[in-house]
């Protein structure tokens, strides 16, 4: 076993430790999805370094700020804290802590304050995980775990939401699909992050219409 693998392998086994007891939506398997997405655009666009990219999507949910009274700093402590038992490369350590830093939708009011080939191949990995039946199932999971109605007529999406705002919003789940999910489409950063976006944004525009058919009874 080369010492890439061996990285590697040490980072799925710490990472499932960490999460084994995680919301549905956040949990090792959303992490694995990442994981396999990312090397797979990786693979089509034959750019960036694969070490980097691999350890930017196992660890870019690590500590998510959800699930820690909003505090965007944890997750890159931990991941740093556990890169440095690694004995890898410093700049592969900062490059990815930067990824776990900037990934997140944060409302779509966010500027990124790095931008890396890297970055956008774990970034897209992660949007497409937050889309299709998969996206579908994490949002209504997490709704669920939140205790929010499904669907409010009378609420409407809000879509200028600062990304505090955005961060502590409590509206109903199907309000989600209008803030974020159908936003990632046009959000991609590669071609094969855009190529794959497609059938799953149609696949949530085609819920969206059987879901108000059946609210209004109409079929």
């Amino acid at each position: 076993m080369n010492r890439t693998t061996e990285v590697i392998n040490n980072t799925i086994n710490h990472v499932k430790s960490v999460l084994q007891d995680a919301e549905g939506g956040h949990d090792f398997f959303h992490i694995e999805r990442v994981y396999k997405n990312a090397m797979k655009i990786a693979k089509q666009e034959q750019q960036g370094d694969n070490l980097i990219i691999a350890l930017g999507a196992l660890l870019h949910d690590i500590a998510d700020s959800k699930f820690h009274n909003g505090d965007e700093t944890i997750g890159p402590k931990k991941a740093k804290a556990f890169l440095e038992t690694q004995e890898i490369e410093e700049n592969t350590i900062i490059h990815v802590i930067k990824i776990i830093e900037n990934i997140s939708f944060k409302g779509g009011n966010f500027t990124q304050e790095f931008k890396s080939i890297e970055l956008d191949i774990v970034q897209d990995a992660d949007r497409l995980d937050a889309i299709g039946a998969i996206g579908i199932a994490r949002c209504f999971n997490y709704g669920g775990f939140k205790n929010r109605v499904l669907y409010d007529p009378k609420i409407k999406p809000n879509l200028n939401m600062s990304k505090e705002e955005y961060k502590k919003s409590t509206a109903p789940t199907i309000n989600h699909f209008y803030e974020k999910l159908l936003l990632l489409k046009n959000k991609m950063n590669t071609s094969a992050g855009k190529k794959m976006a497609e059938q799953r944004h149609s696949y949530m525009e085609n819920f969206l219409q059987q879901f108000y058919n059946e609210w209004n009874a109409e079929i």
